[in-house]
């Protein structure tokens, strides 16, 4: 985890995460995660590499935590070069387990210098 990229992300999965299987044989979980707030509703682009075996831990309407860092790709669709911004996720923690979380945001502060 980088100090100077890095992104904590609270919201409501979307949808179920989509699974796929690169040809390199790396796991991609990708998934939309929802936020509110009193600017409106914005929906982030989140891909997991490498999600454990069992799987994203969460479903469509739950509530999650992302740690990780934002990323722009690009890759070429119909010989046009187009670009992704996306949150690259570390870890997907479910809100509901508060223990896991506060210890996952206190290793973020460490990493911040603040404690």
């Amino acid at each position: 985890m980088s100090e100077n990229n890095l992104v904590v992300l609270r919201g409501t999965l979307v949808a179920d995460p989509r699974l796929r299987e690169l040809p390199s044989g790396s796991v991609l979980s990708q998934f939309d995660v929802t936020t509110r707030d009193d600017a409106g509703t914005q929906s982030v682009p989140v891909a997991w590499f490498e999600p454990p075996k069992s799987g994203v831990p969460a479903v469509a309407g739950d509530d999650v935590v992302v740690i990780g860092s934002v990323q722009r790709r690009f890759f070429r669709v119909g010989g046009a070069t187009q670009s992704r911004t996306e949150v690259i996720a570390e870890q997907v923690i479910p809100a509901r387990r508060g223990r896991q979380v506060d210890r996952s945001l206190g290793a973020v502060r460490a990493l911040l210098g603040e404690g």
